[in-house]
């Protein structure tokens, strides 16, 4: 697999694709470079697995409204600003360790950095039309920088360092929000997301279910491998259809009768020892 990447653009093709025209000359003791030809007319394009150290040399995309940059070896979020018409970035699995360099693209709708190094949520001041987030496995301790997000439905925050639910005020139609394999020890400060549909905080501290009062309209809740001792705090959940409390330290199924709806619940009891 060759590590650089030289993007040639031009006007003949007509199908978005994505051709290797061949290897150009380098000097003798370095790596050949593979030439992409690209049309600069193109809607969408993917260059997953291709070993690309930079984001580079996409000015000429006219019409673009989405890249895939999956699995390489990108180290910084840069060269964007010209492509005001993307509304799909997908950069997950890649070498990012800040999030910069993305105000140009106020049309975005869908962000994906998950698998990266990033240590904290900022950079997206001008993401106003972002629906959604995808900042799981990163190296994130903190819920910030995004009341501003009005029109955020989906936060996927699993796999990261944070250890409370703070910062979610304004996130009024967020429908679907992702907190699993994380450090939070308490269920709370989720008032704010009346629309919250699916709240998933599998993998975590939390010993005990509560502060769900204002999630009238959840029908998915996950909180697997925790240290919940018993069922409680669902009476304002009617709509629920989805209860997954397996591995946790519950000795006896209660407090479920009103949940009329449930289709799925997942349970595995402690037994008493004699």
């Amino acid at each position: 697999m060759f590590d650089k990447y030289m993007f040639v653009l031009e006007d003949n093709k007509s199908d978005g694709s994505v051709e290797i025209e061949g290897e150009s000359e380098n000097e003798e003791n370095e790596e050949p470079e593979k030439i992409l030809i690209i049309d600069p007319d193109s809607e969408e394009l993917d260059f997953n697995h291709s070993r690309l150290t930079k984001l580079e040399n996409l000015e000429p995309l006219r019409k673009i409204h989405r890249l895939c940059f999956t699995w390489n070896l990108i180290k910084k979020i840069e060269n964007l600003d010209t492509l005001t018409t993307l509304v799909e970035l997908e950069l997950r699995d890649n070498q990012i360790t800040v999030i910069e360099n993305l105000d140009a693209l106020v049309n975005l709708e869908l962000l994906d950095l998950s698998f990266n190094r990033i240590k904290k949520i900022e950079g997206l001041e001008n993401l106003l039309n972002l629906q959604k987030l995808f900042l799981s496995s990163n190296k994130i301790q903190c819920i910030e920088n995004m009341s501003h997000l009005k029109n955020l439905t989906t936060l996927e925050l699993g796999d990261n360092k944070i250890r409370e639910i703070i910062n979610l005020e304004g996130l009024e139609n967020l429908t679907s929000l992702f907190l699993g394999k994380n450090k939070i020890t308490k269920i709370e400060h989720l008032e704010c997301l009346q629309n919250l549909q699916l709240l998933s905080l599998q993998s975590n501290r939390i010993i005990k279910i509560e502060n769900l009062e204002e999630l009238k309209n959840m029908d998915q809740l996950y909180l697997s491998e925790n240290g919940i001792i018993c069922i409680e705090g669902l009476i304002n959940c009617p709509k629920l259809t989805t209860l997954d409390l397996a591995n946790n330290k519950i000795k006896k199924i209660e407090n479920i009768d009103h949940l009329q709806d449930l289709e799925e619940f997942w349970v595995k009891m402690l037994l008493p020892f004699f």
